[in-house]
């Protein structure tokens, strides 16, 4: 297979300053974009903020002989998000790639949590992935040409005590996902996510963490820079990636049951149960309208 390059690509990371956004950044680097590296520098909580982290990851793409520059800006705001994308083409004139890494952490079980808590972690990881994405739209429609690649997390897809505002968030960005494919399709921006498993400052603490010593950032990156590039030719896809463990993740739906008169009650609900929850005939949808449509194509 011919090599993935990115030669004459422009590509934005955020949270580049560590872990997953480091190893992003130096593998596209290598492989021939010049490369934003953005990170506010803060705690993984997100206190703070410290222009160290961003230009550290700069100086050593730099060093490799390849081309980066660090941007600081909270993309948790949509003017942030717009100064990053300014940035990039300040210096370089364009954006091809857009890698939506960032996040924080704040775990705590839902009763005992402080709404900024919760508004916090949301902010950094849907609403960051979302005016960044918006902020890259215009220039990516009117070069016909983009690729997105969200980041989301067995958390968001599946549940994970005392993560309620992280899972809600990540299960948010895969809803953004959803719906940005089909309205960006059109111009040739394709929009995929990942779900990492990587030990980083962010997993270091949690009781799995033992676990993950072969879940290096790296080896998340080999999908991430697929997802980013020209080889990559589909969109709305979602890509676990961990320790050399790849797989396809879908939502599913049923194959479902048709309730009419006398069953059409809470009852029969309750009678036809097995059936209802019966996945042996599952099967995704691209779009609501299309699961709207397989609904009512089974009846």
């Amino acid at each position: 297979m011919q090599a993935i390059r990115f030669d004459q690509r422009v590509a934005l990371v955020t949270g580049a300053g560590g872990g997953l956004g480091r190893a992003h950044a130096l593998e596209l680097a290598r492989r021939g974009a010049k490369v934003v590296v953005n990170d506010l520098g803060g705690t993984v909580n997100g206190v703070g903020g410290d222009h160290a982290a961003a230009d550290q990851v700069v100086a050593e793409i730099r060093a490799a002989g390849f081309e980066a520059v660090p941007n600081h800006d909270n993309i948790a705001t949509a003017e942030g998000a717009r100064r990053l994308v300014q940035c990039a083409l300040d210096h370089y004139g364009r954006i091809d790639v857009l890698i939506n890494n960032a996040g924080i952490l704040r775990d705590k079980s839902l009763a005992k949590m402080e709404p900024a808590d919760f508004e916090s972690v949301v902010a950094v990881h849907l609403l960051g992935s979302a005016w960044c994405s918006h902020a890259v739209l215009a220039h990516m429609q009117g070069c016909a040409y983009g690729r997105i690649v969200m980041t989301t997390s067995a958390a968001g897809l599946y549940g994970n005590f005392g993560q309620t505002n992280y899972g809600a968030a990540k299960l948010g960005i895969v809803g953004l996902m959803n719906s940005l494919k089909l309205e960006a399709g059109k111009y040739g921006i394709l929009v995929n996510t990942v779900a990492p498993v990587a030990l980083t400052r962010m997993t270091e603490g949690l009781p799995f963490s033992a676990m993950l010593q072969e879940a290096t950032p790296e080896r998340v990156s080999a999908a991430v820079v697929y997802l980013a590039s020209e080889a990559c030719g589909f969109t709305g896809e979602i890509v676990a990636a961990g320790a050399g463990y790849f797989a396809r993740v879908q939502m599913m739906e049923g194959q479902g049951v048709h309730l009419a008169g006398d069953e059409l009650t809470p009852e029969g609900v309750a009678a036809h149960w097995d059936r209802i929850a019966d996945m042996s005939a599952a099967r995704p949808f691209g779009s609501a309208s299309a699961a709207l449509m397989g609904a009512f194509a089974s009846k």
